[in-house]
């Protein structure tokens, strides 16, 4: 990783920049593109919306389906993971007694959103606890289906999950998950241009991941992937002009979640400028030396802070992120402090009981910006 690199984004470069994973950032020419579309729709903004947009939105679709080698019209797209989850969780009907199988480590906003569904009819969202550190892909798994029972419905679970940073088994879970009979809901907010992605290979009935992360468009740019044969079921979540439809396309799917009144799309459009930036600049050998820094690293903040890593250092478990747990009282302070003391930008986040610092690295960082943080903390945590 270089200079050559960090000058293709538009990062403050005062900032010593450790938190790609929360919102991502766009390189200048993904940008720019960004503003080209925006612009074009100020321009004729009738033509723009009522003319060219489905067509707009189709060939990125088109784009981005052969790039997680999925079909374009199996994709809609939304503002982010938390509207995709909320699409699925008020289509599925859920029932009393039935049971929501997930972890303890989900994403906040994600938990709030199940258990907002599930208790308006009484159904269970059952947060599996899972041990940190974990030991190997089969102690999860036999940890997380001993969640199960004759009530499961629905297996939702993290792809990458966010406050911990680990990469949890999905391809096993959803293998298992088809055996008995039970959808799986994934949430990959952080996989797209993290780790590759085979939306057919994976086998998922419903997969949602952010554009906005590790694909580097901008922000509010994500798609919702649903199987054809569920599609059918997926209600809208706003209700607007593609339900009974004047003119309706080929696809309910998507009629119904496409267009949902006046919302600048434009964020959308950039995925193939996106998808392009990554292979002109061989992305995934960048993505390759980024997650080496991340586990080269990882030990010697771990014996700084005298917690072990959170699963074996291997690419099973690790991909640009890395939590590292610490003892803290007040985690937003403390973040605070690394940003107005250090100008560090990094995560503290709680989880359950434990708080976690995590770093993530893409092809604009450098050791130098490991070796600041780690010399912060050893003054600041010692």
């Amino acid at each position: 990783m270089s200079s050559a690199l960090a000058s293709l984004f538009l990062l403050n470069p005062d900032i010593t920049f450790l938190n790609f994973g929360s919102f991502g950032a766009s390189p200048k020419v993904v940008f720019d593109d960004y503003q080209k579309w925006q612009r074009e729709l100020e321009w004729e903004p009738v033509q723009f919306f009522a003319v060219n947009g489905p067509e707009y939105l189709k060939a990125s679709r088109i784009a981005l389906g052969n790039y997680l080698n999925a079909n374009a019209d199996d994709l809609v797209y939304v503002p982010n993971p938390t509207f995709a989850v909320n699409i699925i969780a008020n289509t599925l009907r859920l029932k009393e007694n039935d049971e929501v199988l997930t972890t303890n480590i989900e994403y906040g906003a994600m938990d709030r959103t199940w258990k907002f569904y599930c208790n308006k009819v009484n159904a269970k969202f059952i947060r599996q606890s899972i041990s940190l550190p974990i030991l190997s892909k089969e102690s999860f798994l036999e940890e997380f289906w001993n969640g199960y029972t004759e009530k499961t419905k629905v297996v939702f679970i993290s792809h990458i999950t966010s406050a911990t940073g680990l990469v949890l088994p999905v391809k096993e879970i959803i293998e298992e998950a088809k055996k008995r009979g039970l959808m799986t809901i994934i949430d990959g907010a952080h996989v797209p241009g993290h780790l590759k992605l085979d939306l057919k290979e994976l086998d998922a009935d419903i997969y949602t991941g952010a554009c906005h992360k590790w694909m580097m468009t901008p922000k509010g740019s994500t798609f919702l992937y649903v199987r054809k044969s569920l599609q059918i079921k997926i209600e809208p979540l706003v209700v607007s002009w593609g339900y009974d439809s004047d003119t309706p396309s080929d696809s309910q799917f998507l009629d119904y979640h496409q267009f949902n009144g006046t919302r600048d799309f434009s964020a959308y459009l950039t995925i193939p400028k996106a998808i392009e930036f990554m292979q002109e600049h061989k992305w995934w050998e960048v993505s390759d030396s980024c997650k080496k820094m991340v586990r080269e690293n990882a030990l010697r903040f771990c014996d700084l802070t005298g917690f072990a890593p959170l699963a074996p250092l291997t690419e099973d478990f690790f991909g640009q992120l890395f939590s590292i747990q610490v003892s803290l009282e007040n985690p937003r302070e403390f973040q605070k402090m690394l940003f107005d003391k250090y100008q560090i930008e990094i995560p503290v986040m709680q989880q359950n009981d434990k708080v976690y610092i995590r770093y993530s690295i893409n092809g604009f960082n450098s050791q130098k910006d490991l070796d600041r943080l780690y010399d912060a903390l050893k003054v600041e945590l010692m």
